[in-house]
């Protein structure tokens, strides 16, 4: 018979995001922050090969991405709502830690499978930050996904690419609920 955690399966069941524009100061300090990060890297990895690595980001390392955001969106083209939008996250947050998927050559362990990996990390990251009473948010967006923006601003080696940026802090305002997929339109039974 399984041992039940209640308490586990509870947040679980009302976890949610915040979203970044609602987190504020506090953030976790460094002693605050290391179980978080200790528990998201208690992840699904096959073959044991670590195919991910985190940046932790202060306000002032967020801050000053904000203008390679704006100077990347203008030389891709972008429009200025979307130029605005990407630099926001990098303006506004305190804190964020970056997921790099880093992956490795390895013969038994297909690439997509540390690309899951890596994505493993960011829900668990997301869910410590949560679970320790911090609001966090799980982004991405257009910058982490330019290759400039990411060599030049976060040093990423050519074969590494951004999985997300979890930013964590103080919740301001709760944002309403939103509807949940129901079992019945996402799951199919197939038992004996």
């Amino acid at each position: 018979m399984p041992a039940p955690n209640p308490n586990a399966v509870e947040f679980l069941l009302n976890r949610r995001s915040r979203p970044q524009k609602t987190l504020t100061t506090p953030v976790p300090d460094r002693d605050a922050l290391s179980p978080i990060l200790t528990a998201a890297l208690r992840t699904p990895d096959h073959g044991k090969l670590e195919p991910w690595r985190l940046i932790v980001l202060d306000g002032a390392a967020l801050k000053s991405l904000a203008p390679l955001a704006r100077e990347r969106g203008a030389a891709m083209g972008k429009d200025q709502a979307e130029i605005d939008k990407g630099a926001l996250q990098f303006e506004t947050s305190e804190l964020a830690v970056v997921v790099v998927e880093s992956p490795v050559a390895s013969e038994k362990v297909p690439a997509i499978e540390q690309t899951y990996s890596a994505g493993a990390v960011c829900l668990s990251l997301l869910n410590s930050a949560l679970a320790s009473g911090w609001g966090a948010n799980w982004l991405s967006g257009w910058a982490s996904h330019d290759r400039v923006f990411v060599e030049t601003g976060l040093g990423l080696a050519a074969h590494e690419r951004v999985a997300g940026l979890i930013h964590i802090g103080t919740e301001k305002a709760a944002p309403p609920e939103r509807p949940r997929p129901a079992l019945e339109d996402k799951v199919a039974w197939h038992l004996a």
